[in-house]
């Protein structure tokens, strides 16, 4: 009984010296939950290799940081869950800064900014001022289709979609007479010779305070941490090489 007692205080010593990430010894790697589905920020390669925007910060910030990038796949729907569950230690994946999500998880500062507007077939003469007759369309779980449900009256219809590439379907089939998402997420699409036939429609709308990185909310110290390694690849250059090689502009 005395060696089990002596086992047992050893096991819970072990456990509770082993530090979470952000604590002044923290980890080695930072887990980075990702949602693989939004070109030209985040997505698979022929290779099966992640790749994007967002990655691309991501491995900058954990250089800054000294620390390994683990990624971790997560259904856009499931990345604030999993991340409060700790499958891993941060999100980095496009994700607006809201209050309503702020009651969930803490945010670092914004790494960059980008408006919400619609996107409808070229000469389709569809204005959001006047859709009364018309059905959008938006990403689930998203600032934009938390807008759509709160102007449900304005539009014939609503239907939301799991990722950006079937709302991105939708759009191409007609099922949709506009769709309504990130402008960024769309940017690229419209350039690509799948979406040459669409174009942006109305004005941009600010429903946010920018992109930022979600932490668990006890997590204060990985979010200072983080927050430094933004700074710092902002003031050395390195975030404007990553912005060049994927958008002719500057999006922070």
């Amino acid at each position: 009984m005395a060696m089990n007692r002596w086992l047992a205080a050893l096991v819970l010593a072990l456990l509770t010296a082993a530090p979470a990430f952000g604590d002044e010894a923290a980890r080695e790697t930072l887990r980075v939950g990702v949602d693989p589905a939004y070109p030209p920020f985040s997505e698979i390669d022929d290779a099966d290799r992640l790749i994007g925007f967002d990655v691309d910060i991501a491995l900058a910030l954990c250089a800054r940081m000294e620390v390994a990038c683990a990624f971790v796949r997560q259904d856009w729907e499931e990345l604030i869950p999993a991340l409060r569950a700790g499958r891993f230690d941060a999100i980095v994946s496009s994700m607006s800064i809201t209050e309503k999500r702020r009651r969930l998880v803490a945010f670092t500062d914004r790494y960059y900014s980008s408006g919400v507007r619609f996107v409808a077939r070229k000469g389709s003469g569809f204005d959001p001022e006047h859709a009364a007759g018309r059905t959008v369309g938006a990403m689930r779980a998203t600032i934009a289709s938390d807008w759509l449900e709160d102007n449900r009256s304005k539009f014939a219809g609503i239907r939301l979609y799991d990722d950006q590439g079937a709302l991105d379907r939708a759009l191409i089939e007609g099922r949709l007479d506009a769709a309504f998402g990130d402008a960024l997420g769309f940017w690229k699409w419209i350039e690509s010779p799948e979406g040459a036939g669409f174009a942006y429609a109305g004005d941009t709308y600010r429903l946010d305070e920018g992109i930022g990185i979600a932490v668990r909310k006890e997590d204060e110290a990985l979010r200072r941490r983080l927050n430094d390694a933004i700074r710092a690849i902002l003031a050395d250059g390195t975030y404007g090489k990553i912005n060049a090689r994927y958008f002719p502009f500057d999006i922070y």
